[in-house]
């Protein structure tokens, strides 16, 4: 059961199996590379093949519950919180496993909505490490390794950064920690310095093609298309599959402002605007980056290379009369507003005053030829 879970990459399974296989296995590694290319999974899986020694661990890991399995992860401070309560792993702990019991595969974004903090900003605390410290002090409950798990520990706070480091520094008896994350530079060079990195690369397009099928039940065709736009990230496939509402809606959006623009039609355009302003600033910031993306597609359907193309088919039905209006004059003047909106909503500005500009630009821009 140990690999199971992971989408493709054999070469990083076989390079782990062998590092246990042949005693080589450090006492702490660093699983890096870009989201959705299964880190997490991997990190999952390598805690498996060291902790399944009987039957009673392969059922206990089947659950991910296994008293040697240590998870550590960001977590937020929720209002039912004291004052000086310092939040770690084990106050989300139902949370975090409904989450891996489904798949080792999910975002920040979607942990923060278990959670129920979407607008915080998810770290892990100088509690953690004391709590961490003192599981680890203990010895293993089945006879064998202990296994701390910790994802994204970029986000942890420099007081946690520094006990963990001492705890680097000085491993407990048998305690191997795996360390997942997505930007190591952010992490103390110390701590980079005492662990063993791995870079994982991108899903190979095939394995995610196969997968799709295989594990979802999509049609080729479809499989095919979804694996184009996901680029080697699992995470962005499933969302194809999963989020076609909300990019249902960005698209209608897209539409609506576009011919809107076009048509000068002014007084629709300032509805555009309150319309989006009512959408709340996380998704007005996705839609933001949607529309970089399709303008970005557009842009390169003018190519007529269907492989430098990545649309869901009614984004390219759109396209087929829509991407002229994007041509070497506009591209980058769009793409400089549309960055500035983001910025802009990222700062709390008046939506309804950002998006109107937005809009108001846009006339100007989609005439340059």
């Amino acid at each position: 059961m140990a690999f199971e879970q992971v989408i493709g990459q054999q070469e990083a399974q076989q390079r782990l199996t062998q590092l246990v296989s042949e005693g080589r296995l450090p006492h702490a590694l660093m699983l890096c590379g870009p989201a959705g290319c299964g880190k997490k999974a991997l990190a999952m899986g390598l805690a498996a093949l060291l902790l399944n020694r009987t039957a009673n661990d392969a059922a206990m890991l089947a659950k991910w519950e296994h008293p040697d399995l240590h998870f550590t992860y960001p977590t937020i401070k929720l209002p039912s919180m004291g004052s000086d309560h310092k939040p770690v792993s084990d106050d989300f702990a139902s949370e975090w496993h409904e989450l891996i019991s489904i798949s080792a595969y999910f975002t920040m974004t979607e942990w923060l909505e278990q959670m129920g903090g979407e607008n915080q900003q998810a770290i892990i605390t100088a509690g953690e490490s004391d709590a961490l410290i003192r599981k680890l002090s203990m010895k293993s409950s089945q006879g064998g390794y202990k296994v701390s798990i910790v994802w994204l520990p970029e986000r942890m706070n420099i007081e946690c950064a520094n006990k963990i480091l001492k705890l680097l520094e000085e491993p407990p008896k048998q305690t191997v920690f795996i360390m997942v994350s997505e930007e190591p530079e952010r992490l103390l060079e110390t701590i980079r310095s005492r662990v063993q990195r791995i870079d994982i690369r991108r899903i190979a397009d095939a394995d995610i093609d196969n997968a799709l099928q295989q594990k979802r039940g999509i049609q080729p065709e479809i499989a095919h298309r979804i694996t184009r736009m996901a680029n080697g990230n699992w995470l962005k496939a499933t969302e194809m599959l999963m989020a076609d509402s909300e990019n249902e809606q960005f698209l209608d959006l897209f539409q609506q402002l576009m011919r809107l623009a076009y048509m000068r039609k002014v007084r629709d355009l300032k509805r555009w605007s309150e319309q989006m302003a009512s959408l709340g600033r996380e998704r007005q910031k996705r839609f933001l980056n949607y529309f970089l993306r399709l303008v970005r597609e557009n842009f390169m359907y003018n190519f007529h290379q269907e492989e430098l193309c990545y649309m869901t088919q009614r984004e390219e039905d759109f396209a087929r009369n829509f991407a002229r209006f994007i041509n070497e004059a506009n591209v980058l003047p769009i793409t400089d507003l549309v960055t500035r909106a983001i910025r802009d909503i990222g700062q709390n500005a008046n939506a309804k005053i950002v998006f109107f500009d937005m809009a108001m630009q846009m006339i100007v821009l989609l005439i340059q030829k």
